[in-house]
């Protein structure tokens, strides 16, 4: 009786082993149908594992239910917090505080410590938000002051923004954010005493986080909310819980990135403002000279010659060009400022700077960068027209590899002496070009020189360096007698004072007896005074690179036709976009002439431009008036013009959306305001 007792019991443990695991069928080898398992193999232990399919489908079911839990939760923290923020009757302290903008000015306003946050108010009535302070994330510090009164200072230790993108009640934008700092904020109270208690409630607030008031109604409010979201019916949470298993059942759930964009930034709010920024369209064509000595040669016809010959017999050895008059055979069809962006067609060298840890290798890259700018020449010995006062000029380029864009503006800040602005900026990419140039023309009987001085820099904001570079000159000779030929020449020195490294490039003249070729260039890469590599051969083929230390010899720089395909495309602004003054529409007329061969035409269209600029400058010079730059500030201390819109702070993955420019103004979309 006691075997028989056992036996049953046996059997009422397999089937309920059996039940709790799906049956693994196994194949009947006569019928070739599948037959059960036995249950002898079940008692045994060796029980069938789930097969890979069914184990896919568990982990997308428990990851379904992970993330809309965590929806849940989400909107649940987001609705206590602002239940604390909207309530009254939770505040640890509120007073009258002086707060000090970036203008270094202090303003009285009316601040409201709750747990986890600080909101600022124009005033007691706590109508006019300023803004609002996250604790979490920021620190505590006291401030020492010469004046009365008890300073601290609240920042992020990682400089990252401390305020929070919305108000009390939705605002979109604070009263004085836009002057207020971005990642810190400096406070004065009356006291000392009034101080140190505004400085423990603080730290109170910040590590008692937990101390938001927790809602004391039914769960089914929350649920409410997230269920207008999931489209669920009010339930109890107990049931919410199932019924969010069941929607997650449902195959209208399929689509994985649907469920992936839940942990995208997405969560986090931000104004969906359409930016308005400047339309730009791709350049149509580019217009490139021969390679050579070809393309720097030119024989002038026999009227050209003559009108060339007329010009020059009113002029004197050493006399400056500037406020001479040049026919218009020898201009090419574009403004000076824009040819000033010839050197960023090979930006993207620039942008891989970035990511490059060796300082060594950052000189190299920026020395390549710097010779990349030469070789994009006219048919013929043609000049650029000498920008007008006021002039300006605008393009980018895209970067189709990091997804980014470089945007160029130059502006004619000067006439007497002929001074030309110019600033360069990718801030994703990591680097801001800037510069001064002041053109001058020298004639010497037989030749004539541009001379280029001031000095531009390359910042790259990652590593905080600056490269300091100066620029050529350029040398026309057999204007007289002989054939005319054009070359560049002068030492030039590229300099980063933070890491050492420097680049001495040396652009040799074809020498007037002996042969030799034009357009060579030799130079050495050092670090202090010690030189680690050295350069040599000619900047429209050839840049040979040999290690000082290895005496290996590479090849450094060549224009190749691939190097030409991979030149990034450049954007400029459609002509009916374009200002009064920017560079296009404002030489239009003169450009088309010279475009069809009309000289006498090109002639009078530039006479029309050059003698209204006289009588503008005539009218100020009548009025007492001082001409103001639109986008430059001259800065007495470098003797340089700035950018007014000038941002060299590093990329901000979390904060920076996208750069864009607009009017002149290069700025940068973020998801939170900036000072």
């Amino acid at each position: 009786m006691y075997d028989i007792l056992n036996l049953k019991m046996d059997n009422s443990e397999d089937k309920s082993i059996v039940s709790s695991f799906p049956a693994s069928p196994t194949l009947d080898t006569t019928g070739l149908t599948p037959s059960p398992t036995p249950k002898s193999k079940l008692r045994e232990g060796s029980f069938s594992s789930p097969s890979p399919a069914q184990v896919k489908v568990s982990k997308k079911h428990s990851l379904k239910l992970q993330k809309q839990s965590y929806k849940v939760e989400k909107k649940k923290a987001e609705n206590e917090f602002q239940t604390t923020v909207n309530d009254t009757s939770v505040i640890l302290l509120s007073d009258w505080l002086k707060v000090r903008s970036t203008l270094k000015n202090w303003s009285r306003m009316w601040c409201v410590l709750k747990p986890g946050v600080l909101i600022i108010f124009k005033n007691s009535k706590e109508k006019t938000w300023v803004g609002t302070v996250v604790l979490a994330s920021s620190e505590i510090i006291e401030r020492p002051s010469k004046k009365d009164g008890f300073c601290f200072k609240i920042y992020n230790a990682l400089n990252q923004t401390i305020w929070t993108l919305k108000g009390p009640k939705g605002e979109n934008v604070g009263v004085l954010s836009s002057s207020l700092p971005t990642s810190y904020l400096i406070f004065r109270a009356q006291s000392e005493s009034d101080g140190r208690c505004w400085m423990d409630a603080l730290e109170l607030s910040r590590k008692c986080t937990n101390l938001l008031k927790k809602s004391v109604e039914s769960p089914s409010i929350l649920l409410k909310d997230s269920q207008s979201e999931t489209n669920m019916p009010s339930k109890t949470q107990d049931e919410s819980y199932i019924d969010l298993t069941s929607v997650l059942d449902n195959d209208s759930i399929e689509d994985s990135s649907a469920v992936d964009s839940l942990d995208s930034y997405q969560d986090i709010e931000i104004e969906n403002k359409e930016i308005k920024a400047t339309k730009y369209i791709a350049e149509l064509g580019e217009e490139f000279g021969e390679t050579g000595e070809n393309s720097q040669t030119e024989v002038l016809a026999a009227e050209s010659k003559n009108l060339v010959w007329a010009l020059l017999k009113q002029l004197r050895p050493g006399m400056d060009l500037s406020k001479v008059v040049l026919p218009t055979f020898i201009l090419e069809p574009r403004s000076f400022l824009d040819k000033l962006s010839d050197y960023y067609y090979h930006a993207d060298l620039l942008s891989a700077c970035e990511n490059e840890k060796n300082p060594y290798m950052r000189m190299k890259l920026i020395t390549k960068w710097y010779l990349s700018g030469f070789y994009k020449k006219p048919k013929g010995l043609k000049k650029p027209y000498n920008p007008i006062l006021g002039e300006t000029f605008r393009c980018m380029w895209d970067h189709p590899e990091t997804n980014s864009s470089t945007y160029f503006l130059a502006e004619q800040v000067s006439h007497h002496p002929p001074v030309s602005a110019f600033v360069v900026v990718n801030r994703k990419d990591g680097f801001v070009v800037d510069g001064t140039i002041l053109a001058k023309s020298k004639f010497y009987g037989n030749s004539i020189s541009a001379v280029l001085e001031g000095t531009a820099k390359v910042t790259l904001l990652k590593h905080g360096e600056e490269y300091c570079f100066t620029m050529p000159y350029a040398h026309c000779k057999g204007i007289i007698y002989g054939k005319m030929t054009m070359e560049f020449g002068g030492k030039v020195h590229i300099h980063c004072e933070k890491t050492g490294y420097s680049s001495e490039l040396d652009f040799k003249l074809k020498p007037l007896f002996g042969g030799g070729k034009l357009n060579e260039v030799s130079g050495r890469i050092l670090i202090g005074k010690r030189a680690l590599a050295t350069l040599s051969g000619f900047w429209d083929e050839e840049v040979f690179l040999t290690d000082l230390n290895g005496g290996t010899v590479s090849r450094f720089w060549s224009p190749t036709k691939e190097v030409r395909q991979s030149r990034l495309k450049r954007y400029i602004v459609p002509l009916d976009d374009q200002g009064d003054f920017e560079s296009e529409n404002l030489w239009k007329k003169v450009s088309y002439a010279i475009e069809n061969q009309d000289q006498i035409k090109a002639t009078e269209e530039k006479f029309i431009l050059e003698q209204a600029q006289r009588k503008r400058a005539k009218e100020r010079t009548d009025c007492n008036d001082q001409w103001l730059a639109k986008y430059f500030d001259f800065n007495d201390k470098t003797n340089n013009w700035v950018y007014k819109h000038i941002d060299a702070r590093p990329w901000d993955e979390l904060n920076d959306i996208v750069q864009y420019e607009m009017d002149g103004n290069i700025t940068t979309k973020t998801k939170h305001q900036t000072s």
